[in-house]
């Protein structure tokens, strides 16, 4: 069974949404850069935004769930986002950015990295986990299936456990493959048992939006 999806996807419509993404730290990035290793953060309550231009990934699956963390100012916080996990995943220039805003003096900071672009080999994870709120792209899903449980998802890793806020009984969607481009989406966290980023380039700037951050 083969799908396709065109244009823009929400998450509170309860559509199928994927895409890796990597987290906004610069001591994990330059160890990533070096070799594959297991990889798992987030970004204390912040959303970070990534594109990618290609996606190909093998055993998907997807559920809801709460992602709970602090905001910058120590407030606790809770946000509804769909996870969704691949066996194995292959990502082609990637580009993720996250802003912290009101710094003194230097207000608005944007921390860029971008990985997997021309003349370098793709982005490569292993075992991935994205919990994410909103996704644009263009998407084909090779056999899909909708509205199973999250527990009985067997195509995909598996739930993530570990204190996951997450309803085994509740709706979930799988598929054996997927391919996606021009991927542009907003995530709060990513787990990965591996993750490998070829040409790294990780840059701060001042500021944010359209032209400083990846979209």
């Amino acid at each position: 069974m083969e799908s396709q999806v065109r244009g823009g996807t929400r998450w509170k419509r309860f559509a199928v949404v994927m895409v890796p993404s990597v987290a906004a730290t610069a001591c994990i990035g330059v160890a990533l850069a070096q070799g594959a290793l297991a990889a798992s953060f987030s970004v204390s309550g912040q959303e970070f935004k990534v594109t990618a231009d290609e996606l190909h990934g093998k055993g998907f699956a997807q559920y809801g769930a709460i992602d709970s963390g602090y905001t910058l100012d120590g407030k606790k916080t809770a946000h509804a986002v769909a996870v969704s996990s691949f066996n194995t995943a292959t990502i082609t220039n990637m580009c993720q950015s996250v802003v912290t805003p009101d710094v003194p003096v230097l207000g608005s900071i944007t921390l860029r990295l971008e990985a997997g672009g021309p003349g370098h080999e793709q982005v490569q994870a292993e075992r991935l986990y994205i919990d994410v709120d909103d996704l644009q792209a263009d998407a084909t899903f090779h056999g899909i299936d909708i509205g199973v449980a999250a527990k009985d998802a067997s195509k995909g890793p598996g739930m993530k456990g570990n204190g996951e806020q997450a309803n085994p009984y509740g709706f979930a969607q799988q598929a054996d493959s997927a391919d996606l481009s021009g991927v542009k989406q907003t995530a709060w966290a990513t787990t990965a048992g591996t993750f490998k980023l070829s040409g790294l380039h990780m840059s701060l700037h001042r500021g944010d939006g359209k032209g400083i951050e990846c979209y």
